[in-house]
């Protein structure tokens, strides 16, 4: 898939995710708030683009589609179909951008190590939340692990999707309280 693909694709797929829960609730503003911060990644996603900047772009891209499909998932929002950016190879990189592509997915594999450990669940043990809340560390652990195995396959434009993927449900999940942080504030837009 063409990183620009993706982009146009997360485009309609926040454009056409839906709000379920009633206005003025709490749900509903975490909603929004997700959906935004996927409309940041977008916008982000196409800034880097413009600039012939295709690994950031594909970072973006991919990091916004975790935050769509946590909110999604959890049922913040409804979408009209499900498409997951890393289920398709991305094209290959420019060979000018070979050295930043092998740089960047080796800094978001250990990004994403890092925020893995950095967290805990908020909610009780045997709550629904806590079962969602162990859900988003299997989703993780399984993006963390396809990244590697992409990795040792020679394709790190698929292993940085994974891990900025992965990277997005977690950050979603931190943001709207899943999950508390035991350290790393940063590696979270809280």
């Amino acid at each position: 898939m063409r990183v620009a693909d993706c982009g146009h694709l997360l485009l309609g797929h926040v454009s056409s995710s839906h709000i379920t829960a009633p206005e003025k609730t709490s749900l509903h503003a975490t909603a929004e708030d997700i959906l935004e911060m996927v409309t940041a990644y977008l916008h982000d996603g196409n800034t880097f683009l413009s600039q012939g900047d295709w690994v950031n772009a594909l970072a973006a891209f991919c990091y916004g589609y975790g935050w769509l499909h946590f909110g999604a998932t959890t049922g913040y929002f409804e979408m009209q179909s499900v498409f997951c950016p890393v289920s398709t190879p991305f094209e290959r990189a420019p060979v000018s951008l070979c050295g930043k592509l092998e740089e960047k997915t080796g800094r978001y594999a250990r990004l994403l190590d890092t925020a893995r450990s950095a967290v805990i669940a908020s909610p009780a043990q045997g709550t629904v939340m806590h079962t969602a809340a162990e859900r988003v560390l299997a989703i993780t652990a399984v993006y963390a692990r396809q990244g590697d195995v992409f990795r040792l396959l020679g394709q790190p434009q698929d292993a940085l999707a994974c891990f900025s993927y992965g990277h997005g449900w977690l950050d979603a999940a931190v943001r709207s309280g899943i999950f508390s942080l035991v350290s790393d504030r940063d590696l979270f837009t809280v």
